[in-house]
């Protein structure tokens, strides 16, 4: 779980000190929690999966996903190699810039 945290964390650019602060712990148990030498509370480990913006069953099982997500994709996508699973993650980041750049574009009521 601690692997998790760290990976997710770097791919969202935040440094482990900060979110330590966001969390309100100190930096030293925040290393802990991402070396698994300690684990979270029920409450940090929340704030944890907010603040990530991950599922809690992806930081406890390594599987991250949505609700929204119809299953058939999800079983098409283990059928894929990892160099299409990357060109998918692509395609999709792709589709999320589009979707925020139409968001912010869109007219103030």
């Amino acid at each position: 779980m601690g692997n998790r945290i760290k990976i997710r964390r770097k791919e969202l650019r935040i440094k482990q000190a900060e979110l330590a602060e966001r969390l309100n712990i100190s930096n030293n148990h925040m290393s802990s929690i991402e070396n698994g030498r300690q684990k979270p509370s029920l409450d940090i480990f929340i704030q944890i999966c907010n603040l990530l913006n991950v599922t809690p069953d992806y930081l406890l099982l390594g599987s991250m996903h949505a609700y929204n997500i119809p299953q058939d994709i999800i079983d098409k996508l283990r059928l894929c190699n990892q160099s299409d699973i990357e060109l998918t993650g692509d395609f999709i980041e792709l589709l999320v810039k589009r979707n925020n750049k139409a968001t912010h574009n869109e007219p103030k009521l």
